[in-house]
């Protein structure tokens, strides 16, 4: 027992970090736990989660992605232009998804094949992305008329939000891959020591690729599930998600310089993230004050996991 305790001990530190978040928030934050804010939590908590999946292998192979939270309003931006030039939502939605595992995937052949830094490209498709959305739109919301889409985001599933139902199934997906499959394995040894993993015949290129293609998708996913919350393709959402979902995947445990996370972890931190956000909102909390506090979080999860790495090294 002890020994398992031991090897989850950042799982086992972020329960009691969440239990204790909720009874100071119990008490500071007006209704923060009544029926309906947990699951209005649980909704926001999706739109983090289910491009946290993807993010999670990008950190575990040593690489980041900051271009998500831009990739979310484009992909939302495109959904609603091809639905308003009368192409069928469920084409546009595929097309959508197609379209982000593209973008995806040129930021991985971009990494793996001329060697150019992960951050240095998804920052340049950070830009590029979000000024593309603007350009489309016109920096002005595009409604999508169809009220059946519009439930798809916002509606529930037996009282739980369908965006939350997909994040959870996705969470049981990508722990299947990344506890199961050589593939999952592959992206452990990448991050952990990219020359060794190349010798031993993993194709390291491949596997970048790969990962940066997943979390195109996600985004892509995400951002169709907002426009359709939103009822509209809008080229100033997701304003600051990308740090929202990197704050939530590092405070899980995953290591900033690959090798190290799981999924439980990164769905311990969403949650974490997410009742943080809420409690703040609640609490009237200035939005500014709220950027310092979630800027603070992100740095102690960062200082805890290089403090944790060391000790790790040191036995």
């Amino acid at each position: 027992m002890s020994s398992f305790l031991s090897g989850r001990a950042n799982e086992v530190g972020l329960v009691v970090g969440i239990v204790v978040l909720y009874a100071f928030l119990a008490f500071m934050a007006p209704n923060f736990l009544t029926p309906a804010n947990q699951l209005n939590i649980l909704r926001d908590a999706a739109f983090v989660g289910i491009i946290a999946w993807g993010m999670t292998l990008v950190l575990i192979s040593g690489e980041i992605d900051i271009s998500v939270g831009p990739h979310v309003a484009f992909a939302g931006v495109v959904l609603a232009k091809l639905a308003a030039s009368g192409v069928p939502l469920p084409m546009a939605v595929l097309l959508v998804l197609v379209l982000g595992a593209f973008i995806g995937t040129v930021a991985g052949f971009l990494r793996a094949r001329f060697e150019v830094p992960s951050f240095i490209v998804t920052l340049s498709l950070w830009l590029a992305l979000r000024g593309i959305a603007q350009v489309i739109s016109n920096a002005v919301p595009i409604v999508i008329m169809d009220f059946d889409f519009q439930r798809f985001g916002s509606g529930a599933l037996f009282g739980i939000p369908i965006p939350a139902i997909i994040m959870l199934v996705l969470f049981v997906v990508f722990t299947f891959i990344a506890t199961r499959t050589v593939f999952g394995r592959s992206v452990y040894a990448v991050g952990g020591n990219a020359e060794a993993a190349r010798l031993s015949g993993i194709p390291v290129a491949k596997v970048r690729t790969i990962v940066f293609a997943i979390s195109g998708v996600l985004a892509a996913l995400t951002g169709i599930l907002m426009a359709s919350r939103l009822g509209s393709g809008n080229s100033g959402a997701a304003t600051g998600l990308e740090f929202d979902i990197i704050a939530a995947v590092v405070v899980g445990g995953t290591s900033l310089f690959g090798g190290r996370g799981t999924m439980l972890g990164t769905l311990l931190g969403v949650m974490f993230i997410g009742a943080l956000v809420n409690g703040l909102v609640l609490m009237g909390v200035d939005p500014f004050a709220q950027g310092i506090v979630r800027g603070f979080v992100i740095l102690a999860a960062v200082m805890i996991n290089i403090i944790s790495i060391r000790r790790v090294r040191s036995r």
